[in-house]
Parts: C-alpha cells; sequence; structure tokens
C-alpha cells in the first residue's frame, strides 16, 4: 500500500501557520457543521477516546472536547500537529498516518474525519475505511465529511508557497459504497451548499456510520 505521507506532508507542513489562520476559527461560520458536530458528540460522549483525523489545527478536537468528548488529534503533518498543540495546550495531539493507525484493535469510540480521506486516492479509500473501523470499539461513529464531485484538484502553489497536493472529490453514492465495502452500518447521509465567502465554492458530504 502506498502510504500518504510524502505527498501531504509537502503539501500542509509549508504552509501550516497560514492554514491554522485560515481555517482555526471556521466553525464559527458554519452553523450545519457545528450542528453535526453537536449531534456526533452526543452519540461518542463517555465511549471512550475520540480522534479527530487529520486533525489540522486542531479546531474540531476542541469543538468536541469543549461537548464533553474524550478528544485528541492525529495528523500527518509534524508542522500542522505542533501549531495544534500551541492552540491548544490541553489536548493531545500526535503524527499519524490513517493508513497504519497506531492503536489497538476496538480503542476508540468515535472518529471525526473532516476533509481528511479526500487526500486518499480512489483506489485506497476501502482499505483506509477497514483501517478506520478496526480501531473503533463495536458501535463505535464515524463521522465524515468531504467535497462532492468526481474530479481531482491538484496544487503546487498555496499562500505563496510551492506545495504537492491532490484533493479527490466524491459522490455521495460512491462514498456510501466504498463505506459499505468497509462493512460500515450508514446511519445518516447529507449534503449542503458551500458558505459564501467562508470556503472553497463545491458542495459538501457528511456521512454518520457505525461499526456494527
Amino acid at each position: 500500500m502506498a502510504h500518504l505521507t510524502p505527498k501531504s506532508q509537502a503539501g500542509y507542513d509549508p504552509v501550516a501557520e497560514e492554514y491554522a489562520q485560515e481555517f482555526f476559527n471556521e466553525l464559527q461560520h458554519k452553523p450545519f457543521d457545528r450542528e453535526l458536530l453537536d449531534r456526533f458528540a452526543d452519540k461518542v460522549r463517555g465511549s471512550g477516546p475520540v480522534c479527530d483525523l487529520g486533525c489540522g489545527p486542531g479546531q474540531i478536537t476542541r469543538y468536541l472536547h469543549e461537548r464533553g468528548v474524550e478528544a485528541f488529534g492525529i495528523d500527518l503533518s509534524p508542522a500542522m500537529v505542533t501549531v495544534a498543540r500551541r492552540l491548544n495546550p490541553a489536548l493531545h495531539f500526535e503524527q499519524g498516518d490513517m493508513q497504519a493507525l497506531r492503536a489497538s484493535d476496538g480503542a476508540w469510540g468515535g472518529i471525526a474525519a473532516f476533509y481528511s480521506l479526500i487526500h486518499v486516492q480512489r483506489e485506497n479509500v476501502v482499505s483506509v475505511l477497514r483501517e478506520l473501523r478496526r480501531v473503533l470499539r463495536p458501535d463505535g461513529r464515524l463521522l465524515l465529511s468531504f467535497h462532492i464531485g468526481n474530479e481531482v484538484v491538484r496544487l503546487d502553489e498555496w499562500w505563496g508557497k510551492p506545495v504537492s497536493l491532490d484533493f479527490v472529490f466524491f459522490s455521495l453514492d460512491e462514498m456510501v459504497g466504498y463505506m459499505g465495502e468497509a462493512e460500515f452500518e450508514i446511519e445518516e447521509v447529507v449534503e449542503r451548499a458551500p458558505y459564501e465567502g467562508v470556503e472553497h465554492p463545491s458542495r459538501r458530504g457528511y456521512i454518520m456510520a457505525g461499526k456494527p
């Protein structure tokens, strides 16, 4: 399996500070995302550790923690982990690869993966989802978000800095199919229009699923 490390680190390490400035407070402008995260928090609260996978500067880790969830963050980019630790000194963050998580089977009560699987090529999505399922406890929850579409957007420059990063867009039916192959039980599938002036102008998909 080709791991994500070289390309994704090349994409996020150089722009970790700029990314944090742009997105750390984004949930203030996204009421739909807050409402969905509130419901996710209600489902996983008290179930054990909950991972914000692909945590970036830690805004979702922090949001879940403030709602009584035992949340921690994992990101592939060491620079992003450093920023997350600085912005959220009371919370735990670590570097890790979602394709090979350093967690035992059934270790976590939940996973929030907001715009992290968008850096996984289509042929590897099911294997990544199976890895996420492995580390979830029985009845654990997975909440995914992603850009809707069928294109792959490549960035070679971001905030004036050279990067190497692909953003893979998925249809709702496509991602539901992948999750079925990985033996998740789908609970909710929703989409929304982009918040104008707040985020990239793509429709957004969200899937809540459980490990039977």
